[in-house]
């Protein structure tokens, strides 16, 4: 598959019986020894998370993204989050389910999973980033060991340039929507893109009023548990598409942001008060080597499976 989600990848050697029983017995040490590292043990799960527009099992991204993980990572245990009975609830529920709700149920789903209990991988496309590093500062029971953010929009958006496929007509309403009253009760509760909705010609509305976003970017107050939680990941790898014509600003993918009080200039995620006031424990992270910056020349979620193989897979070992 050139594209993984763009419409989406003994010879017998002769000894003696009883050399043949040492051999046995040696082996059978080693797995005593080594058994978080052989067999069914080999390795660490994966948790994905799809984008907007999307489901948890559409063949051509996340089910493709699925069986190329398990093709890639032989006997690894995949799980691709459907939040709700079905998937058109899965996919409707992108656009119109409370985030909170949303990350309180992948919650309770990763929680009852006893192949995730020794601790998992994360990967989320688009807003799905987002979600699971709500999950990882709220949830930290299966630990989440690396969280990959693929075209994540972790400070948010301030426009909604484009949306996928045939939810052309939803996005149409939704733009609409977002532009009459981001930050009103109604807009908020009801619509997922509103939560995530970051305007920086309206800074106190947006503290004030953004159910998820300022919450979990720490806009209020510092809550010390979803810092802690956020530091005990391994690595935290941002996927930035030079050429996204989605994501509005681009940066937010690598957590930049416009400068506050206007929408022309753009800071990086070093020279913003997120990250020199550490209410995240990002710059900490940072000193640390536990942030990875990566950068591909496509638009929204575009990339090959040699460029996946190359660059993420390391990270889902």
């Amino acid at each position: 598959m050139d594209r993984v989600y763009e419409s989406c990848h003994s010879s017998y050697l002769s000894m003696g019986l009883s050399a043949a029983f040492r051999l046995v017995a040696v082996s059978g040490c080693l797995l005593l020894l080594c058994g978080s590292s052989w067999g069914i043990n080999a390795t660490v799960p994966l948790v994905i998370w799809h984008g907007m527009g999307d489901s948890c099992c559409n063949p051509l991204s996340m089910g493709a993204m699925k069986k190329m993980v398990e093709e890639e990572v032989p006997g690894i245990y995949v799980l691709s989050l459907m939040i709700g009975k079905s998937v058109i609830q899965d996919t409707e529920n992108g656009f119109f389910m409370d985030v909170n709700a949303q990350v309180s149920f992948a919650c309770d789903q990763l929680a009852k999973d006893p192949k995730l209990k020794g601790g998992y991988n994360a990967m989320g496309f688009s807003q799905g980033s987002q979600f699971l590093r709500a999950l990882v500062q709220r949830c930290p029971d299966p630990p989440m060991k690396n969280l990959i953010s693929v075209g994540g929009q972790h400070q948010g958006v301030f426009g909604l340039p484009r949306c996928p496929g045939e939810s052309s007509h939803i996005c149409d309403w939704i733009r609409k929507m977002l532009n009459s009253g981001a930050y009103t009760d109604i807009v908020q509760k009801h619509l997922v893109q509103a939560q995530y909705w970051h305007d920086p010609l309206n800074d106190d509305l947006y503290k004030k009023h953004s159910l998820f976003l300022a919450d979990i970017n720490q806009e209020r107050v510092v809550n010390e548990t979803y810092k802690k939680n956020l530091m005990s990941l391994n690595k935290f790898v941002m996927v930035k598409f030079l050429q996204d014509t989605m994501v509005d600003p681009v940066d937010s993918e690598w957590f930049g942001f416009y400068k506050p009080g206007q929408d022309k200039e753009l800071e990086t995620l070093q020279e913003s008060a997120i990250y020199k006031e550490d209410r995240l424990g990002l710059a900490q992270m940072d000193s640390a080597g536990k942030l990875v910056f990566l950068a591909t020349d496509g638009d929204h979620l575009q990339f090959t499976r040699e460029w996946f193989n190359e660059n993420l897979l390391p990270y889902l070992h």
